[in-house]
């Protein structure tokens, strides 16, 4: 089994649902992103608007000022992949700029009338998530018939729309969107059958790190970092079904059990 790339989180904003406000300035945030690279990060994902169920929209302006400056900081310490999670084209310009080579977008170049085009432009690697509504009214009572396969289907139309505008196949990734317009049921159900989303031909991003799925199997679970070790099993779940990248708080410890998985899988050979 081919080990997954591991995305560290690190959030420069006041109201995410993990770890709002905790990096308040460039200083710890950089700090931060570089203490996640020595545990293993081969990815970094820098955001500066949360997209938590019932958050409030960010202007671009105030979103450029939060994270660029971290990723001229990290880029000037570091050499790796840096990731832009924004919706805003306008953010993705002023990233790309200041040396992010990824943009992770939850509305899967949907958000902005220019979207598209500006992915094209940049060049750069794109994730397009799937997000049933938007972070504001996403969880009032999602609903599918299928959620897999609708799901797929929604995610390699945003591909075929990508590639239509001119973004190349091999830089395009597909990401589920675990918690964003889904219940427990369906993001278990996704993780279940992750290989369906695989089986795309495009490289599949999983991110489920602290989220609410973990509560609903353990009640007792109501502070997101108490949530390791359901964080954890979904990876090595996620990994076992062929994801590419897993989008991570806990570097270290998902490192380790990666690390713990392939071992038992080579001796098993």
């Amino acid at each position: 089994m081919r080990r997954p790339q591991v995305m560290g989180i690190v959030n420069v904003t006041p109201d995410s649902f993990s770890d709002g406000g905790r990096l308040a300035s460039v200083e710890a945030a950089v700090a931060h992103g570089l203490r996640l690279v020595e545990q293993g990060a081969d990815i970094l994902d820098i955001g500066g608007e949360s997209t938590r169920p019932g958050a409030e929209p960010v202007d671009a302006v105030e979103e450029i000022a939060r994270v660029v400056p971290v990723i001229e900081g990290l880029r000037a310490r570091w050499p790796g992949p840096i990731s832009i999670d924004t919706m805003k084209p306008a953010v993705a310009r002023a990233a790309v700029a200041a040396g992010a080579t990824m943009w992770n977008d939850v509305a899967a170049l949907g958000h902005a009338a220019d979207s598209l085009a500006t992915a094209a432009e940049l060049g750069c690697d794109v994730v397009l998530m799937h997000m049933q509504g938007e972070p504001r009214t996403m969880q009032a009572d999602p609903r599918y018939d299928d959620v897999v396969a609708e799901v797929a289907g929604w995610l390699t139309a945003r591909a075929g729309a990508a590639m239509a505008a001119g973004v190349k196949r091999e830089r395009i990734w597909l990401d589920p969107g675990l918690g964003f317009g889904k219940t427990a049921a369906h993001n278990l159900a996704l993780t279940a059958r992750l290989d369906r989303l695989v089986a795309t031909g495009f490289p599949v991003l999983y991110g489920a790190s602290r989220k609410r799925v973990i509560q609903s199997i353990d009640p007792t679970a109501t502070d997101p970092v108490d949530r390791l070790g359901g964080s954890l099993a979904l990876a090595l779940e996620a990994a076992r079904r062929g994801a590419a990248i897993l989008r991570v708080h806990d570097v270290r410890e998902t490192v380790q059990a990666l690390a713990v998985q392939a071992a038992v899988e080579h001796a098993d050979r």
